[in-house]
């Protein structure tokens, strides 16, 4: 298998979803950059890459046993051996995976564009097969707390982020909150919709109303809808806190 040198990493730990794995143009200063002194190359088949990418499920025994231990990171003057990590390529896309020694990929990085041309580039000559999945897979489902794709797409770093504050805010409502409450914020949502939210719908029919407007796209309405449904919930400030300071740094 094809290796690469030096290659710049930024992990997003624990992300279930490929659109929080942020691509370069999205780094920030506050992450915290490493380099793989060596990472081997593994080509695989679309379908294993979107697995991969978009989970936190077992990888195939066989391409774990193909890159056991054959990357390092470089810490300093020294290096360490990776179990299990590599970069792997469908083709067309390139994405940087660790496991931290189990067999699910806990860590997930996007290249610097350099290194995504240097591994195609690599691969353009590379005849061997692609690691598939052995099985079948069922299509995931996503929730409120795992948004769809279609959610989040065309959003910056931070509108995902905060999209995502808002819809844990919205999702607390649907579990403690009266129907009343709920009216209240479909009115902050849509002043122009006081007459119909004020008919006697019950919880849940008037909070999927809510939900189904709000989960498409990002706009300053959004962002002030999230702001206040915040408000005094210590636990959403202190996210909503870091994700300002993020930006001023």
């Amino acid at each position: 298998m094809p290796r690469i040198r030096d290659v710049w990493i930024n992990w997003f730990e624990g992300e279930e979803n490929g659109y929080n794995v942020c691509p370069f143009h999205e780094w920030n200063a506050e992450d915290r950059i490493e380099v793989l002194d060596q990472a081997e190359i593994v080509k695989v088949t679309e379908r294993l890459f979107d697995y991969v990418e978009n989970r936190l499920e077992d990888i195939p025994e066989v391409l774990l046993q193909e890159v056991f231990q054959k990357s390092t990171l470089r810490k300093k003057m020294t290096r360490i051996t990776l179990d299990y990590c590599f970069i792997m390529f469908d083709g067309t896309r390139v994405l940087a995976v660790d496991t931290l020694g189990y067999k699910t990929p806990i860590r997930k990085s996007c290249l610097t564009p350099k290194h995504e041309r240097t591994v195609k580039e690599m691969m353009e000559t590379d005849t061997s097969p692609a690691f598939d999945l052995e099985m079948e897979v069922v299509p995931k489902e996503y929730h409120i707390l795992s948004p769809h794709p279609d959610y989040m797409r065309g959003l910056t770093r931070k509108e995902r982020q905060l999209k995502q504050l808002l819809f844990m805010a919205m999702d607390q409502l649907y579990t403690s909150g009266e129907p009343a409450e709920i009216r209240y914020w479909f009115t902050e949502w849509a002043p122009y919709k006081y007459e119909e939210i004020q008919q006697n719908m019950d919880k849940d029919t008037i909070w999927h109303q809510l939900y189904n407007e709000v989960k498409v796209g990002w706009s300053l309405d959004h962002y002030e809808l999230c702001q206040k449904m915040i408000k005094g919930q210590p636990f959403f400030e202190k996210l909503w806190n870091m994700q300002h300071e993020e930006e001023v740094k």
